[in-house]
């Protein structure tokens, strides 16, 4: 009986002795990784910390300091799936007519798509939301009373009734008007030509690196936007992402680029009044103040904004500008 416990016993020291230096293994090549390429990894997370950030996002990246370059985009049916529109910075959508057909101004500044469209005409409400951001403004053709303003300078802009076939190109694949498509690579050509000051001067949002606080009064998991129908959106919060998707007309908006589905990290809700021009244009009031919505981290937060002299700005109901976290924005503007 003291035979088998002294074996049992030296058994279970030997089996000690392998676990410790198993142990003492790993941790000496835990160390020597680290020792190696610790360092490293942590001056490339503080280095990317240290990059300059975008106007836009509050983001790093490559192009921070290039001015925005704002395009006007169809949100018409038979445009769909327009490309390029999940890689703009941020992006304002409002109705256009009175039957409910919505329009979209993609703005860019940090990604580059391959392409860009169906690009479609200048309207005279997005001028002053384009003239926020210090943008140069991109549209085929337009309304009579944007076109004169744009023909009088108040914009720098690149108007494709002028450069169709150059700065700006037709898909036979594509039915008309919705056929006409460019890059940034083109249009920051063309701006060059046209002398256009190329360096960002929007000074930015607010931004915090975390949320705000959750409840049960704040927390919503999607928001709707009531445009007409085909033309109606939703976002849907994915909280395991920390993103909302969008969904247009019952379905998932895709990119034509990229074949993923549109998200955002901050939905904004503008709030305002329009009235009818006549049977084709409504007028939207896009200038003054209004209530607004704010979306992110899943949470709702109420507010105002506020665009006085061409400078768009969000508040809190205690009258303190908005704090959003960094990433992409869309901007959507309800009528009544």
């Amino acid at each position: 009986m003291g035979k088998l416990f002294k074996f049992l016993h030296k058994l279970d020291l030997n089996k000690l002795l392998l676990i410790a230096g198993i142990t003492a293994a790993a941790l000496l090549v835990a160390f020597l990784f680290w020792w190696q390429w610790g360092p490293n990894i942590i001056g490339i997370k503080n280095e990317d910390q240290k990059r300059p950030r975008a106007s836009l996002t509050g983001l790093a990246c490559d192009n921070y300091a290039r001015r925005p370059i704002a395009v006007m985009m169809a949100s018409d049916p038979v445009a769909r799936p327009l490309s390029g529109i999940s890689q703009a910075d941020i992006v304002i959508e409002m109705p256009v007519t009175p039957n409910g057909i919505t329009r979209m101004m993609a703005i860019f500044q940090c990604e580059e798509p391959e392409e860009i469209g169906s690009i479609r005409s200048a309207r005279e409400d997005f001028l002053t939301l384009a003239d926020a951001f210090g943008a140069i403004y991109v549209h085929w053709g337009g309304e009579e009373e944007a076109l004169k303003k744009l023909n009088d300078g108040i914009l720098d802009n690149i108007n494709a009734m002028k450069y169709d076939g150059s700065v700006f190109y037709r898909k036979n694949s594509v039915p008309r008007p919705h056929n006409g498509f460019t890059t940034v690579e083109l249009l920051t050509d063309k701006a060059k030509d046209l002398e256009y000051d190329l360096n960002d001067m929007f000074s930015g949002y607010l931004r915090r690196e975390e949320g705000s606080e959750r409840s049960l009064s704040n927390i919503v998991e999607s928001v709707s936007i009531d445009y007409k129908s085909p033309y109606d959106v939703k976002w849907v919060y994915d909280a395991n992402l920390d993103i909302y998707k969008r969904i247009r007309g019952g379905t998932a908006e895709i990119d034509e680029n990229t074949g993923k589905q549109v998200e955002t990290n901050i939905v904004v809700l503008m709030h305002t009044v329009s009235g009818v021009l006549n049977l084709d244009y409504i007028t939207v009031k896009t200038a003054g103040e209004g209530e607004a919505e704010f979306y992110q981290n899943g949470i709702k937060i109420s507010g105002m904004w506020k665009n006085i002299a061409n400078d768009l700005k969000f508040y809190d109901t205690d009258g303190q500008e908005m704090k959003f976290i960094p990433g992409k924005m869309w901007i959507e503007i309800a009528t009544k």
